[in-house]
């Protein structure tokens, strides 16, 4: 399967590239195929320097049904986890499968995740790995894992205390229940909730345009001190903060910034530099 079977992708001029899950008739679910197909894009796209923000949308009645089911009852050959040796390959396959959603978090650019319906198991974990997520009026949110006898691992787990309370997480990574879209909404999983799934693209793309219009060179660093901080004291982070600065400081891209925000206009911002391939 080619990338394309599993989504489209639309790059803007504005700097914003759309991928969208385009496997309605299956749910959107995740076959094994999909998941270097979606680090290869992000990979490429963050190397590239052009993107400033990614939204990942969806078609159909669900963002995503997660894993597919066919995928446990043999479609994985990793999951062969009754030897030593198989046991640790499984190991080093997990970890390459939990990279694909690395590349999300990891990127030069925010990531949005609009979801409408279902944002089930193996969904859940990218969009978490997502730097926002709005939904719409019929969206719910579930760790699905559990209900097939296994604790999720593709970083929900890891990510979701970050993101909601940790006794929210424990709650949905324990009992798998639903969780709709006003509770997302209070419980800080989703920033907005839009009424269906038009209205939720609109406010997709209204969000990603105004990220878009900033620095390029300053939002990278913004997402870089936020994931840094999160994970680390506060007395850490702020000593990141000076290197980081230091690295990024540009007064020129200041410059222009304020003297197109005084003049009420948007300004023009260079691409980031593109990352050589090693």
């Amino acid at each position: 399967m080619t990338a394309d079977t599993f989504f489209t992708l639309a790059e803007r001029d504005d700097g914003i590239a759309v991928l969208t899950l385009s496997r309605p008739e299956r749910l959107n679910a995740m076959t094994p195929d999909f998941f270097p197909a979606l680090r290869d894009v992000v990979s490429r796209l963050n190397a590239e320097g052009r993107t400033r923000v990614l939204l990942i949308a969806s078609t159909g009645r669900h963002f995503s049904a997660g894993m597919a089911l066919d995928v446990f009852g043999g479609g994985l050959a990793m999951l062969d986890t009754s030897q030593a040796r198989r046991r640790l390959a499984f190991q080093d396959g997990l970890r390459q499968l939990m990279r694909c959603f690395d590349v999300i978090e990891e990127a030069r650019f925010p990531v949005i995740a609009a979801v409408q319906g279902g944002c089930i198991g193996g969904a859940l974990d990218l969009a978490a790995a997502c730097d926002l997520r709005v939904c719409s009026a019929d969206a719910f949110f579930t760790v699905q894992e559990i209900h097939i006898g296994m604790a999720a691992d593709l970083g929900v787990l890891q990510r979701l205390p970050k993101i909601v309370p940790p006794a929210v997480a424990r709650e949905m990574a324990y009992t798998g229940d639903r969780i709709g879209a006003e509770r997302a909404l209070q419980v800080g999983l989703v920033n907005a909730v839009l009424p269906d799934a038009d209205a939720l693209l609109a406010h997709a793309l209204k969000l990603a345009q105004a990220i878009a219009a900033k620095s390029p060179l300053a939002i990278a660093g913004s997402k870089l001190a936020i994931n840094y901080a999160v994970d680390h004291p506060t007395a850490d982070a702020l000593q990141q903060m000076t290197l980081l600065q230091s690295a990024i400081f540009d007064i020129d891209e200041m410059a222009r910034a304020i003297e197109a925000w005084k003049a009420r206009q948007p300004a023009a911002f260079d691409a980031l530099t593109p990352v050589a391939p090693v």
